[in-house]
């Protein structure tokens, strides 16, 4: 399964968001990686990782649903750090939709903390 299908099957993906263009500049890009996990040859997880210049952030932790709730995603969230931690980055973000209790549950568990801030956003096209 590709990284992309994986965060499509997982809920991750929004129309107005291109997953292949954010895994390319993921790629690309000298601040951000795509960081996976396979097994028997198969991609069963990801997680995309950037730093700002201030902080590190995560995107698209996902697991494949068969391998989902024995520790991969805290693996990965470990790589995530380590990786963030090797660029620079003091602090990680990341954000979740308010409605995806099992991430905020899980986010919870390994040992991520609300903050008292709000995001604002406003589309640029239309």
């Amino acid at each position: 399964m590709s990284a992309t299908a994986l965060w499509a099957e997982n809920g991750l993906t929004r129309p107005w968001n291109d997953p292949a263009g954010d895994f390319l500049r993921a790629l690309e890009g000298a601040t951000s990686a795509v960081l996976g996990i396979k097994q028997n040859g198969e991609l069963i997880g990801t997680v995309m990782v950037g730093n700002d210049g201030h902080r590190g952030w995560v995107y698209y932790l996902a697991i494949d649903k068969a391998y989902q709730r024995v520790g991969i995603g805290s693996e990965l969230m470990r790589a995530a750090e380590e990786w963030l931690r090797g660029k620079g980055a003091i602090k990680v973000q990341l954000m979740v939709r308010s409605e995806n209790d099992a991430a905020l549950e899980f986010y919870d568990r390994v040992g991520y903390e609300t903050n008292d801030v709000k995001v604002l956003s406003r589309w640029l096209e239309g």
